[in-house]
């Protein structure tokens, strides 16, 4: 297949594209730094860009977006903005533009969290961000149905992360990069839809 894999750096980009490769399929690797296929899913002018430049997909996978972190009452109307224009708005986008691009049968493949299900502290603009774009990805399942699939990987903590991020996480299981690869690969290989794949 030919995936478009929007955040392909990182602890699970790197790993969603190691699996994805692995499996034989051709992965254009699109992230901010790229010099060849640069992105930031905030601006849609740039998914436009890039989603034009890759032509005719097979699947489009995003492991791109980010949320701040902070006391909820320190969360103000600037700081929800930055979570909801990226990692919500970032990835609807996507999908949005890159729906006329995506082969019928294809597949949209994209990155929540476990925030969405088992809050922490500091982490309200994300709970809600997940949150939200668990229920947007069930919802748009039942518009696709018959065209595309869309479905989402929820991981909890990588443990590869566990030193930066371990103290945020108290008594949470962890799982490696690798596991959550293998769910990008479930969702663009198989028949689901409208599946968040919480691991």
């Amino acid at each position: 297949m030919k995936i478009l894999l929007v955040g392909a750096t990182g602890a699970i980009g790197g790993a969603v594209h190691a699996a994805l490769s692995d499996r034989g399929h051709d992965v254009i690797a699109a992230h901010r730094g790229s010099r060849e296929w640069p992105v930031d899913i905030s601006d849609p002018a740039q998914i436009d860009d890039i989603v034009h430049k890759a032509g005719v997909l097979d699947a489009v996978a995003c492991t791109a977006g980010s949320t701040p972190f902070g006391p909820w009452r320190q969360m103000d109307r600037d700081a929800w903005k930055s979570g909801i224009n990226s990692k919500l708005l970032g990835q609807v986008e996507l999908v949005r533009q890159a729906a006329d691009h995506v082969r019928t049968g294809g597949s949209f493949t994209l990155i929540t969290g476990i925030l969405a299900r088992e809050p922490i502290r500091t982490g309200s603009v994300a709970s809600a961000v997940n949150g939200a774009l668990e229920a947007w990805v069930r919802a748009t399942a039942a518009e696709l149905w018959g065209e595309q699939r869309i479905n989402a990987v929820s991981p909890t903590v990588l443990t590869e992360s566990l030193g930066k991020y371990g103290e945020a996480f108290p008594g949470f299981p962890s799982v490696p990069a690798a596991d959550v690869g293998r769910a990008f690969v479930r969702s663009v290989e198989g028949t689901d839809t409208g599946r968040i794949y919480a691991i």
